[in-house]
Parts: C-alpha cells; sequence; structure tokens
C-alpha cells in the first residue's frame, strides 16, 4: 500500500470512503474492519479483494463472522501474535503451579527430615520404652506415607505441567505455520518467501555457495478468472503451485508470491539448472488439460511464464528479485508461455549503465 494514498487530502478522503463503505455494509466501525476495508479499497491484497468480491457477489449481507474470518485469514500475523502473548501466559501459569508444587514438596521434605532427626536422638537413648517406642514408630510411619503422599502429588502435577506445556508448543507451531502459509495452496506465502530468501542471502554469503531466484506468473489469468469465474481460478492456481512443489528440489521454497505469481528460491543451484527446473514446470502445466471440477468442462491448457536470476554476493534481496522481475516481463512480452534468465536479456546500454 503507497504511503501517498494515505496522507494528506488523498488518505482523508480514503479514510471517509472506507467508513462510508463499513456503514454500507451495515458493520461495526472496528479497528479490524477497518484495515479490511482500506486494504480492499487500496486494491493492495488482491487475494483479500478477490475473497471480499465473492462474499458481495453472494448476494447475502456481509456478517461480523464473515469479516472475522476475512481478517484472520489476510493478517494471520496479527493473530499469531495474539496467540503467542496467549500461549505465553498460559505457560507461565504452568510454571507458577510447577514452582508451587515444588515448593510445598520441599516443606514437606524439610519437615520429614526434621522427623527423623527427632527419632535418631530418641532411638539413640537407651532407656527408651515399649509404648515411647510404638509412638515414634507411628510419627515415623504417618511422616513417611505423607512424603510418599506429596511425591506422589509432585510427580503428577510435574507430569500434567509437561503435557501441557507440549500441547502449547504444538499449538504455536500450528499458529506460527499457519501465519507463515498460503491459505489457497498450502505453500509459503509472501511472509515466509521474504524470511527465507533473507536468511538464503545470508547463507550464500557465509558459505560462498549459488542462490537462484525463480518468478512465475500464469499466463492471461485475468481474462481467464472473467471467463470461468474465481472458484474455477483458485482450482488453478492450486494446480500451478502443485506443479512447482513437484519439480523443486527438497531444500527449495516454493511460495505464492502474490495473486497469479509464484517464487521458487534456489540455494546451492546455478542460474543453468534453474532455467532447466522451470522449464520441466512449464512443460508440465502446458501439457495438463483442466476440466472444471463443478460442470466437468474442459478449460484448456493453462500456461505459465518464468523468469530466474542468480543471486551477485552483496547485492540487496531487493535488486535480485527486481532482476527476476525483469526476466519475467520479458517472457510476457516475449510471447509468454517461456522461461527467461538473466544471461538473456539484452545488454544494458553504456549510457544507462553510466
Amino acid at each position: 500500500m503507497l504511503n501517498s494514498e494515505l496522507t494528506g487530502p488523498e488518505g482523508v478522503l480514503l479514510g471517509h470512503r472506507t467508513i462510508a463503505e463499513i456503514g454500507r455494509q451495515i458493520l461495526p466501525v472496528s479497528p479490524q474492519n477497518y484495515e479490511v476495508w482500506l486494504t480492499y479499497l487500496t486494491h493492495a491484497s488482491p487475494d483479500l479483494r478477490q475473497a471480499v468480491d465473492k462474499l458481495i457477489a453472494s448476494g447475502k449481507p456481509i456478517s461480523s463472522d464473515d469479516m472475522e474470518q476475512i481478517y484472520e485469514r489476510f493478517f494471520s500475523t496479527t493473530h499469531l501474535s495474539t496467540q503467542v502473548m496467549e500461549t505465553g501466559t498460559r505457560i507461565a501459569h504452568e510454571i507458577a503451579d510447577a514452582l508451587d508444587a515444588l515448593k510445598r514438596a520441599g516443606a514437606t521434605t524439610e519437615r520429614y527430615g526434621a522427623t527423623l532427626n527427632v527419632a535418631a536422638d530418641s532411638l539413640q537413648n537407651s532407656t527408651i520404652d515399649g509404648d515411647a517406642l510404638k509412638r515414634l514408630i507411628n510419627v515415623l510411619a504417618s511422616a513417611t506415607t505423607e512424603m510418599s503422599k506429596q511425591n506422589s502429588t509432585l510427580s503428577h502435577k510435574l507430569a500434567q505441567s509437561s503435557q501441557e506445556m507440549e500441547k502449547l508448543r504444538t499449538s504455536l507451531r500450528q499458529a506460527r505455520a499457519e501465519a507463515l502459509t498460503d491459505a489457497l495452496t498450502g505453500i509459503a506465502n509472501r511472509k515466509l518467501f521474504d524470511e527465507t530468501l533473507r536468511l538464503r542471502k545470508e547463507e550464500a554469503d557465509t558459505e560462498r555457495t549459488e542462490l537462484a531466484l525463480l518468478l512465475g506468473d500464469i499466463d492471461h489469468f485475468k481474462s481467464f478468472n472473467d471467463t470461468w469465474g474465481h472458484q474455477t481460478g483458485d482450482q488453478v492456481i492450486r494446480f500451478v503451485a502443485s506443479a512447482l512443489t513437484k519439480f523443486a528440489l527438497p531444500d527449495h521454497l516454493v511460495a505464492r508470491y502474490g495473486g497469479e505469481e509464484f517464487a521458487v528460491i534456489m540455494p546451492r543451484t546455478s542460474l543453468r539448472d534453474a532455467g532447466r527446473i522451470a522449464d520441466q514446470i512449464r512443460s508440465a502445466i502446458e501439457a495438463k488439460r483442466l476440466v472444471r471440477r463443478s460442470t466437468n468442462e474442459t478449460i484448456g491448457a493453462v500456461t505459465v511464464s518464468f523468469g530466474a536470476a542468480i543471486y551477485v554476493p552483496g547485492e540487496t534481496v531487493g535488486t535480485l528479485i527486481s532482476r527476476a522481475d525483469e526476466c519475467l516481463y520479458m517472457s510476457k512480452r516475449s510471447g509468454r508461455n517461456r522461461v527467461t534468465l538473466e544471461t538473456q536479456l539484452p545488454p544494458i546500454p553504456a549510457s544507462s549503465a553510466a
């Protein structure tokens, strides 16, 4: 979202439009709803806009539950932060309970030790009679029973705490996975792409290994979507994601870059190998004849254009992405359904390079 859209007279007008749209839909003017409709009106997220358009097209009033689902789906990082805080609080309670149980056990152990000391002193007295010995044995038996009971309670509590904390850790792992996964395709989302590319860049700099970046875009997707509808469009996006995942190597990261665009981060991969893998993916996608699930109509072939660039040590990830993007659009301009490597780009004129 451009900052210029949110400042000055244009920003005020956009704010009014956002509030007006929330009112028109008869929804509460909450911060979450404001963020959803602001993103919708600025076209900042094509996927969010498509999801909201689908709700509008249904002809039914958009409910608060609908808005909550949209917000959780597209602003999952916030959802993750909330879950992290809630889980942290629950873990803190579990630790406090466990420490309290340990403290009680310590007090019981201390009393038991004192009882044993008294018993030892009494037994050293050779004049102890039978009744006194019985009382001493009863005291020891009672203290031992209390100690055993406390140990059992402590073991049970620690086992419960351990199980609960493992559940909480699993919950956090799942929340993070959801926050970093594209809901439609199940592959990595843009956030995970950004994190991984940064880490792979650092790895390439440290280990002096190659790092290739592949960007792909479904050809004529807008007209395809307009012809067959968003549900079939979603089917095509899932199919392309599946093809990318099938041909990518185990340590490659396949991500949905945005809308109908995809990316593959390829560590320890040369530009030539990146191009070869991209062409395998392109050919497999082109060869497939898709059928519309709702009607069993054949919707024909889908094609994808690709661009690939290789990381230059020391450059920013933004520069690498820009070069891969330039290759992708060269494929688009050259007729689509092809792979362009950065070595195939026309040389930059000397006057432009200066």
